[in-house]
């Protein structure tokens, strides 16, 4: 079976997940797929093991609005027309998406300082934690900051994404070139 075909590429017996891809490959494939016009450029694809997100910026609207909460709304407005409008073609893309690359695909849109996204999987994740952890996790829903461990949990993964970007940034640098480098070495018998 040829790299990019067929159904399940990436899949072994032997693997619980799909090869990794390459944000760049996915992106290209998304960028030669999409209709002219969705977007003002390229979309942002974020791939992991097994979501693809693509988010497209939407053009600016041209109106003017009397403060930053209508313009909010307009922006709002216009993203949700914007998903009903592309609602059976985006269907078809991912349906294509999701055969070449083994991953679901979820959409969403940005427009000025609203960024909205559409159906993106929500996975559960196992761990297994600590008293200290524990407490913690124990402390934010105590305090309200989420109804659950499992809230608490995801809310500080994502303020430590939020606090640490840069760091991640470089780590996924390193870890693609480090993949790169893999790619380049011999095969083996």
């Amino acid at each position: 079976m040829q790299k990019g075909t067929g159904r399940g590429r990436g899949w072994s017996g032997a693997q619980q997940y799909p090869e990794p891809l390459t944000a760049e490959e996915t992106a290209a494939w998304f960028t030669g797929r999409l209709p002219h016009g969705w977007f003002t450029g390229a979309p942002e694809v974020t791939v992991d093991r097994e979501e693809i997100l693509v988010v497209g910026t939407l053009p600016e609207l041209t109106e003017e609005f009397t403060d930053a909460a209508a313009r909010a709304a307009a922006h709002s407005g216009r993203i949700s027309r914007h998903r009903e409008q592309t609602r059976e073609e985006r269907i078809e893309i991912a349906r294509q998406a999701e055969h070449r690359f083994g991953r679901k695909v979820a959409w969403g849109a940005t427009l000025g300082e609203t960024t909205e996204l559409f159906t993106t999987l929500s996975v559960p994740v196992m761990t297994r934690l600590r008293q200290p952890e524990r407490i913690v996790l124990d402390t934010l829903v105590a305090a309200g900051v989420a109804r659950s461990r499992s809230e608490a949990l995801a809310w500080a993964v994502r303020l430590v994404g939020q606090h640490a970007e840069g760091w991640l940034g470089e780590l996924r640098e390193a870890m693609t070139r480090v993949e790169d480098l893999k790619n380049q070495g011999p095969i083996p018998d």
